[in-house]
């Protein structure tokens, strides 16, 4: 992404219309397999919601998760990872207000589909992550 591009709303980042098509399905499976875990391992000590953000990472990597489910979660994670965003993660306090409000959408929505095996996984991850 340019500088110049338009941040996307946190609304759009999980609208089954976008984030459903398959071309852009790929476009953010890619995005979140490039940038999902570099991005969780720099910020994971400094947002409170860094479990959920995981579990949704699992539940959208899981075979049995519907497809429709796994494509908004996508979209919902690859705005986690894109480095520009509708609130820029480097201000202080707020900069991951936008990614905790797309998260929590998404849980809202289609909590049903993340597992109690996907949270304990995440906090496997998590604990591997501050154990380094």
């Amino acid at each position: 992404m340019t500088a110049k591009a338009k941040p996307i709303d946190p609304a759009e980042a999980i609208d089954p219309a976008k984030a459903l098509v398959p071309s852009v399905q790929r476009v953010n499976e890619v995005r979140v397999r490039q940038g999902f875990w570099p991005k969780i391992g720099r910020v994971a000590a400094r947002i409170p919601f860094a479990d959920q953000v995981v579990a949704v990472y699992y539940a959208a990597r899981d075979p049995e998760t519907p497809m429709a489910a796994k494509g908004i979660m996508l979209g919902a994670l690859a705005y986690f990872v894109m480095p520009i965003d509708a609130i820029p993660d480097v201000l202080a306090g707020i900069g991951f207000t936008d990614d905790a409000a797309v998260i929590t959408a998404v849980i809202a929505t289609l909590g049903a589909n993340i597992r109690k095996r996907h949270r304990e996984l995440a906090e496997k991850a998590l604990d591997r992550l501050k154990g380094q």
